[in-house]
């Protein structure tokens, strides 16, 4: 098992090699496992960046992040302005169905409401709005509103799970209540709980998702 001392290090090297982000101004320290990531960057997308690429370290268990967005004074916009680009690019983005996202921005914190049949198609709003300039933090409210029958939900879920070399079909459990999906057991990378979480996200009449995996070394 590494060390905090060791497991810090490997996450710095790791945040240095990611080439989107500049982390000359980032801190990390770890404890048990759990990294917290503290400091600023110029932009939300690279505060993004960073925690993905500190939780596919080995030995990492969780990520804390605590990152501030602190943009440069040339790319400063006004909330006026980066709420026409959110609304220009969610309505090229096709996976996005037309006029159900609304967009609120205030200080640059973009707020994102509406309803949508799938999770893809939230996530696909949400990442519309990141890499805008001026943008500091992105809340997504959007809900989702199945439009299918979501009996069989957990069922499926766990086929699709079982289908996967990543996990042994006894390290996996999957509760369902309606399409409120809950994910439990163990999974020896950060990755593998994250894609069991994706594959929760997957089967259709799934409305939310508590992946509640544990990460064990």
């Amino acid at each position: 098992m590494l060390t905090n001392s060791q497991l810090q290090k490997d996450v710095l090297a790791e945040l240095g090699w990611e080439p989107s982000l500049d982390a000359g101004h980032i801190g990390v320290s770890a404890h048990d496992g759990v990294i917290t990531l503290n400091g600023h960057v110029e932009n939300y997308w690279q505060k993004l960046a960073a925690e993905t690429a500190a939780a596919r370290v080995k030995g990492v268990k969780a990520v804390a992040e605590e990152i501030e967005v602190k943009l440069p004074f040339d790319f400063k916009r006004g909330d006026e302005e980066i709420a026409a680009a959110a609304v220009e690019r969610l309505a090229w983005d096709s996976s996005v169905p037309r006029d159900a996202i609304k967009v609120r921005v205030e200080n640059g914190e973009v707020t994102l409401t509406g309803t949508v049949p799938w999770h893809y198609q939230k996530e696909s709003a949400e990442h519309d709005v990141h890499r805008l300039h001026g943008v500091v933090s992105v809340y997504n409210q959007i809900k989702i509103t199945p439009t299918i029958d979501s009996k069989n939900v957990g069922d499926d879920i766990t086929r699709a799970l079982h289908r996967s070399w990543y996990y042994d079909p006894n390290t996996i459990k999957v509760s369902a209540k309606g399409g409120a999906i809950t994910l439990t057991g163990d999974v020896t990378t950060f990755n593998a709980r994250d894609l069991a979480g994706a594959t929760a996200w997957s089967a259709p009449g799934a409305t939310s998702v508590e992946n509640d995996i544990q990460v064990v070394s």
